[in-house]
């Protein structure tokens, strides 16, 4: 293998743990701490409000394109155009893969043991403690920065129910899926 494939795959590989900070980063730090004084704020706590809405596509695009290219930059001079480059890729797949996994957290609920876990996580972050479980795809950085909270069942307001489809069809059905025994609803 050859010093630029090794340096596209470090990079890659750095990018993906990088966006795991990242993450952490823009919900708490951008996200909450700023209490809408910034856009990224702002949209962060209209989320809150209707977790239905999510940021559109077109502001997200707009606001990854300045960070993209600063780590593409910064880890190519640093590193080499290819481990740049790698970085790069690498925090935009795992950017994308958090924007899907949050959205179907929301829409779709729980799939798979993990996807159960991502859920419980953050709904508890959006129905008792925003001040915890800031991460969304990984507990890593909430564990590390003293922000993490363990969830066995989700408190979820009755008035919130809508706003969180799956779980309100899995109520109407009248079926038991494994993953409503994370959930109590509360009046």
């Amino acid at each position: 293998m050859g010093a630029n494939a090794i340096g596209l795959l470090a990079g890659l590989a750095g990018g993906l743990v990088g966006w795991t900070l990242l993450e952490y980063a823009i919900h708490f730090w951008l996200g909450h701490l700023p209490r809408g004084r910034i856009l990224t704020s702002r949209e962060h706590l209209a989320h809150h409000a209707d977790i239905l809405y999510f940021t559109p596509f077109a502001l997200k695009v707009r606001g990854a394109i300045p960070v993209l290219s600063a780590v593409l930059l910064g880890a190519g001079a640093a590193f080499g155009a290819w481990a740049g480059a790698g970085a790069t890729i690498g925090i935009a797949a795992g950017w994308t893969v958090y924007e899907v996994v949050h959205q179907s957290i929301h829409v779709n609920g729980p799939r798979s043991a993990w996807s159960r876990w991502a859920a419980r996580h953050h709904l508890e972050h959006h129905f008792r403690n925003p001040r915890a479980n800031h991460g969304v795809t990984t507990p890593i950085w909430d564990l590390l920065l003293g922000t993490h909270v363990p969830v066995e069942r989700v408190r979820v307001p009755a008035r919130a129910v809508p706003s969180l489809p799956w779980l309100e069809r899995a109520l109407a059905s009248g079926s038991t899926p494994e993953f409503l025994a994370d959930y109590e609803i509360a009046s």
